[in-house]
């Protein structure tokens, strides 16, 4: 009987491929925009090579896509053109496509190129764009299981059954795609309605209205039209796209809230609607407990006329981090502004029992 073995997938990992390729493309930030990041990743691994793009900037899903099919080492094949649409649906449809079985388990050894057969060349290309980090390969005669990692939990699969998972993921990509598909046209009557559904706590009625702003947005602020855009229009975006950001991190997507925020941050400039975007941008870092990178963003919002609430996130986040005289200082600012809220006397008594006696020494002093 054949002896178990467990095998480190250490070296066929292929964690941050996508990334590390986006830097020698000189289109890659064009064509994730327009395409989807995952979309182009798609691309990539099908082997569609993206000859051209014709922009619709105010509706991307209708740019026209023009491509070829080919491996790396074959001639291009014959170049078709497609809208964005259709081009997802074309690229799913491709990777839909059974993988190749690879080599049995028993007959895996110490070889890689096997070893990548057996577990499959796309599914070590798709495992992390959804986040699956692959650790072993239990091998048990012609049996194999791998074991993964996904959002710090562990996961077992048979090849079989993990190839048809990552396919799942694909298929979902696909439908949100076509949900959004004719959704692009970006109207700013829908920022009141998105108001009021973030002030009751509807963040899924948010994303409904405003999810599909982020990529035409992107692509229009890199038009000359998008930098002459009044400053009035582009205010009231960067608060549709401020909400947005907020409800992305509320319904647990903090990349993507941040992504969003950013580029708020692109459209408000220093303008009217510049503090709160910070803020939010400030607090979302402190709801998932990134002190250090929330101060300077709160910092940025009191600097450019927020309300002095926002002094009390500062103080809160300096003092996660230990600083605990700019807190003080902060803490103080705050009170000669009038504020008074519980979490104030809260964070005071902290630095109260932090500082301890050099405080009330020098509350002593200046009277």
């Amino acid at each position: 009987m054949a002896k178990q073995r467990t095998i480190s997938l250490d070296r066929i990992r292929t964690d941050g491929w996508f990334e590390r390729l986006g830097e020698s493309i000189g289109s890659f930030h064009t064509l994730c925009d327009v395409l989807g990041e995952r979309f182009f990743a798609f691309a990539l691994i099908a082997g569609a090579r993206v000859s051209s793009l014709m922009i619709d900037r105010f509706n991307p899903d209708q740019s026209l896509v023009e491509f070829s099919f080919g491996g790396p080492d074959d001639a291009p094949g014959e170049t078709e053109r497609l809208t964005v649409v259709e081009f997802r649906q074309r690229l799913v449809t491709t990777l839909l496509k059974p993988e190749p079985d690879g080599p049995r388990a028993s007959t895996i050894g110490d070889d890689l190129e096997a070893l990548q057969k057996h577990i499959g060349p796309r599914s070590l290309l798709l495992a992390p764009l959804y986040g699956y980090g692959l650790h072993e390969l239990v091998v048990d005669g012609d049996h194999s299981t791998l074991h993964t990692e996904r959002d710090a939990i562990a996961e077992s699969f048979t090849v079989a059954v993990f190839r048809e998972r990552l396919l799942e993921h694909v298929r979902d990509d696909l439908e949100r795609g076509v949900e959004r598909q004719g959704g692009t046209a970006i109207d700013l009557n829908h920022v009141d309605e998105a108001e009021r559904a973030a002030k009751d706590g509807r963040w899924e009625r948010v994303v409904q209205l405003l999810g599909s702003w982020p990529m035409p947005l992107a692509i229009y602020w890199r038009t000359p039209e998008g930098q002459l855009l009044p400053d009035q229009a582009r205010q009231r975006i960067a608060e549709g796209l401020g909400l947005l950001g907020t409800a992305c991190a509320k319904l647990g997507d903090e990349a993507q809230g941040e992504e969003v925020l950013r580029l708020a941050v692109q459209y408000a400039q220093d303008g009217a609607a510049a503090s709160k975007i910070f803020a939010r941008l400030g607090k979302m870092f402190m709801e998932g407990e990134r002190w250090g990178e929330a101060i300077g963003p709160l910092r940025r919002a009191e600097a450019l006329g927020a309300e002095a609430d926002v002094l009390v996130d500062i103080v809160r986040a300096l003092l996660a981090r230990g600083r605990l005289v700019s807190a003080l200082a902060y803490s103080l600012e705050a009170r000669e502004r009038g504020v008074s809220s519980s979490e104030l006397k809260e964070l005071e008594a902290q630095l109260e029992t932090k500082i301890g006696d050099p405080l009330r020494r020098w509350r002593s002093e200046v009277g």
